[in-house]
């Protein structure tokens, strides 16, 4: 037999039975005939394919094989970075929904305890996403998320109104005053200020409603996706807002941990709107009543005839101004002023009135004085200028008097003075001032009445005249304020010029909210002291001043919450006008003390009719 050559394959012959009848040893097998030799499997139910099943592990030869991808660090950052990523948006998004629930709609009620509070609302919204089904559950989502986000675009006004007006935003007719707002803004800060202003307001009102949206969208989603954990969180806060409430639960006083402040919020701002829907009827059949409507005019104002009556309101005047120790200054003004116009022969009797509006909406005021209507809003003073309502200008004009507004503050068209029935309008372009602003105030007060005296009263044989002059030096932010001069000082108002760059800025001033008290009270002692002033140098025996406060300063100087009284006075030297009011018990003197008669402001009217009139 020829002996195998390398290149011949290696076989393993059968070997020889064995001589004592033993059956021969299994041939030996290399790895690789064992594996070719395996029995194939039988079909079967196939069982799941893991990622760990598709990875070989060994290669033939037995050595471990090279992973293709193994998982690098970077992979391994990337999920956790994304994991947290998550969850911190997730935590977010709950903490907005939490605030835009428990967040007051008051500047003074921002406090820890506000915070540390259990909104029913986040209970309600969690039990609804864990009961509705997919699109269900999407729909509640984003309704819930709009709602919230306009309602906190609500609580946002609220603030601005409290902090102005010492009262909330009404949604159905405030929308009136923003162009008025506005104006404010420009005047106060500038047109750049006013116009990022808005822009921000714009930016907050759309995006407010979208971002709170999504935050409802995605909790949705994380509380399906953890139902059991979410389920058993619900039940648990759930419970807890139960007992604090039936127990009364409070961190601060008067501010219970179980909050149902978001959802009463709504249903009264609904309520509200619903008011005001019903109360245009009702306003229109208050004033649709007016006893003097068809009182000829020789009837009316018999016991004022040939006297000069001027109305003029001072802007901000309110009861602080003359109540509050911190403007103590303001009722030595006025006690001084009582003596000096005694010295001059004049008797002064004072009062309260009670204003409409606070903080702002001096409009309201001089139509509720001189219309005799309760005009507390915008709706009702725009239903008031389509009535043909007898104001106290319209009666005197009746009577014979010539009838004038001096406006120094009106600088553009003003169609309600067809309303007020004068025979003469004078805005700040008809007054000849060429003197500098005083912040809000075109001119200052001083030269307001010069500019009256020289246009309606220095003939001394001028007709009879009524006045109505809204004095405005008073104005917020009170910074820079004019000085008093002498009456032949003024001329065309160049003089003020200087005073216009002294005192402090706006900005210093509201950094300090004792200083905006300082500077609110200096004002209110110019304008007083300046009416005085004009009593001493022009008045008469034939004249009859009559001067109050339109309304309250903002909270800034008063607090919130403050009396809406504002004080009113009347001047006269004649003693028969003064005997004419002694039925209504006012307080001698330019200064009402605590025990003087408080009128709502939209009585007035009446009273002065019936008291000088037949």
């Amino acid at each position: 037999m020829k002996a195998p050559t390398p290149a011949d394959p290696v076989t393993n012959p059968t070997p020889p039975a064995s001589t004592d009848g033993t059956p021969p040893p299994a041939p030996a097998t290399s790895p690789k005939d064992a594996l070719s030799t395996q029995p194939a499997p039988t079909a079967g139910p196939a069982d799941p394919v893991t990622a760990e099943d598709t990875t070989p592990d060994r290669t033939t030869s037995g050595d471990p094989a090279p992973a293709d991808d193994p998982p690098a660090p970077a992979a391994g950052w990337r999920r956790s970075a994304r994991r947290v990523a998550t969850w911190t948006l997730t935590a977010l998004a709950g903490l907005l929904v939490f605030l835009a629930l428990v967040v007051p709609n008051q500047p003074s009620r921002f406090t820890p305890g506000q915070f540390a509070r259990i909104p029913v609302e986040a209970v309600l919204a969690l039990a609804l996403f864990l009961v509705l089904p997919g699109r269900a559950r999407r729909v509640a989502a984003v309704l819930t998320g709009a709602g919230l986000g306009l309602l906190t675009i609500l609580k946002f006004l609220d603030m601005g109104f409290y902090t102005a007006f010492d009262r909330q935003f009404d949604p159905l007719i405030d929308w009136m005053l923003l162009d008025d707002g506005v104006n404010f803004l420009t005047d106060a800060v500038g047109r750049a200020g006013a116009i990022g202003a808005v822009a921000g307001a714009v930016l907050l009102a759309v995006g407010l409603p979208v971002l709170m949206t999504l935050a409802m969208l995605r909790l949705a989603r994380t509380v399906v996706r953890h139902r059991r954990l979410t389920s058993r969180a619900g039940l648990a806060v759930g419970a807890a807002w139960v007992v604090c409430a039936v127990l009364g639960a409070q961190v601060v006083p008067d501010l219970p941990v179980a909050s149902k402040s978001a959802g009463g919020l709504a249903y009264h701002r609904v309520l509200q709107v619903h008011e005001g829907i019903l109360d245009r009827e009702k306003f229109a059949a208050e004033t649709a009543v007016d006893a003097f409507q068809d009182t000829p005019g020789s009837e009316l104002l018999t016991a004022l005839r040939g006297k000069d009556v001027i109305i003029a309101f001072v802007e901000s005047y309110g009861r602080d101004a003359v109540e509050e120790p911190e403007f103590a200054q303001v009722g030595a003004v006025l006690d001084d002023g009582t003596r000096r116009l005694a010295a001059a022969g004049y008797g002064t009797r004072s009062a309260f009135l009670t204003s409409p509006t606070a903080g702002g909406g001096s409009w309201l005021a001089h139509a509720t004085l001189l219309s005799g209507a309760w005009a507390d809003n915008q709706q009702r003073y725009q239903s008031l200028l389509a009535t043909d309502r007898l104001t106290l200008n319209g009666a005197f004009r009746r009577a014979g008097w010539r009838t004038v507004t001096v406006m120094p503050g009106l600088t553009d068209p003003w169609p309600e003075a067809d309303f007020f029935d004068n025979d003469r309008l004078y805005g700040a372009k008809d007054l000849g001032y060429r003197g500098p602003r005083f912040s809000f105030a075109p001119m200052p007060d001083q030269y307001t009445l010069a500019a009256f005296q020289q246009r309606e009263r220095s003939d001394p044989e001028h007709a009879p005249v009524m006045a109505e002059i809204p004095l405005i030096s008073s104005h917020s932010p009170w910074t820079p304020l004019p000085r008093l001069l002498g009456w032949n000082e003024l001329g065309d108002g160049s003089v003020f010029r200087p005073m216009a760059k002294a005192g402090p800025s706006k900005d210093e001033v509201y950094r300090d909210p004792a200083r905006v008290r300082t500077q609110y009270r200096l004002s209110i002692e110019y304008s007083v002291s300046t009416l005085i002033s004009y009593v001493e140098t022009y008045g008469d025996d034939d004249l009859v001043l009559i001067f109050l406060g339109d309304h309250q300063p903002a909270p800034v100087v008063t607090g919130e919450g403050a009396s809406r009284d504002v004080p009113i006075s009347i001047v006269a030297r004649d003693r028969a006008v003064l005997d004419r009011i002694s039925g209504w018990k006012w307080q001698d003197g330019l200064r009402p003390g605590a025990q003087a008669p408080v009128w709502r402001m939209n009585d007035f009217r009446d009273r002065f009719l019936t008291t000088f009139g037949r």
